[in-house]
C-alpha cells in the first residue's frame, strides 16, 4: 500500500501556529457563517442515517452534521482546530439546547477519554502527516464500541487539487488504503468519487462506512 504525499504552498509552522490548512478553513468558515450557508454537504448526507447514540464528530467543521445528528436524538463530542466553527457549534447548540459537547482541539495530537456508538471524519485525515493520520484513524477505531459504525472519509490518490495542504502535512491516501485499515470489520458501503475543482483539477475521495465487529 504506497501512500503518497504532494507538495503545496509553502507554510513554516511553528509549535503555536494551527497550520495552514486550519488557517484556510477557519477563514471558509467565517464566510459561511456570514453568508448563513449551512447546508449539509453530499458526504455528510449519506453518514446522517448511520450515526446512533453516542457520536463522535471528529473533524466537525461547522457542525452542521453534529447539529443535525443532535436533533435525531443522538448526543454528540464535536471536535475541531477552529475556533470560528466551535463557537458556532456552541452558540447553535445553545440556542436549541442540543446535547452537543463542542471542542477546540489540535486533533493532530487528542486523545480520546470515551468510547462512542459512532464516529464520523469527513474529510480531515488528510490533512494530517501520514503517520499522524493513521495513529488518529486508529484512536477513532479503539474508542468505537463493537457494534458500533465508523464513517471516514479522506482524499486519496488521484487528488490533483492541493491548495489547501501544508507541504509537510498532508497524505494522500492510497486507494486501497481505507479497505487494509478496515480489515476484519463488516463494510457496510465503500466509494470512491472525483468531483472537480478549480483550474481543471480534481478532489478525489474514498468514502467507507464499517461496523466494529469485535
Amino acid at each position: 500500500m504506497e501512500v503518497k504525499r504532494y507538495a503545496g504552498t509553502p507554510v513554516h509552522n511553528s509549535p503555536m501556529d494551527p497550520g495552514a490548512s486550519v488557517r484556510f478553513f477557519d477563514a471558509q468558515f467565517q464566510r459561511q457563517v456570514r453568508q448563513a450557508d449551512l447546508c449539509l454537504n453530499e458526504f455528510e448526507e449519506a453518514a446522517l442515517p448511520y450515526l446512533k447514540g453516542r457520536v463522535l464528530d471528529y473533524g466537525c467543521g461547522l457542525g452542521n452534521l453534529a447539529l443535525a445528528a443532535a436533533q435525531r436524538g443522538c448526543s454528540v463530542v464535536a471536535l475541531d482546530a477552529s475556533h470560528t466553527a466551535i463557537e458556532h457549534i456552541r452558540r447553535i447548540a445553545t440556542e436549541r439546547s442540543l446535547p452537543i459537547d463542542a471542542v477546540e482541539a489540535d486533533l493532530r495530537s487528542h486523545e480520546l477519554a470515551e468510547e462512542f456508538d459512532s464516529v464520523v471524519s469527513i474529510g480531515l485525515l488528510m490533512f494530517f502527516d501520514c503517520d499522524t493520520a493513521f495513529r488518529q484513524l486508529q484512536g477513532l477505531q479503539s474508542h468505537l464500541r463493537v457494534g458500533g459504525v465508523a464513517v471516514i472519509n479522506v482524499l486519496v490518490e488521484g487528488t490533483t487539487y492541493i491548495d489547501m495542504f501544508d507541504p509537510k502535512d498532508h497524505c494522500l491516501f492510497s486507494r486501497d488504503e481505507m479497505q487494509a485499515r478496515f480489515q476484519g470489520w463488516e463494510i457496510l458501503h465503500s466509494e470512491y468519487q472525483n468531483f472537480a475543482a478549480p483550474k481543471e483539477q480534481v478532489k478525489s475521495f474514498c468514502t467507507i462506512v464499517a461496523r466494529k465487529s469485535r
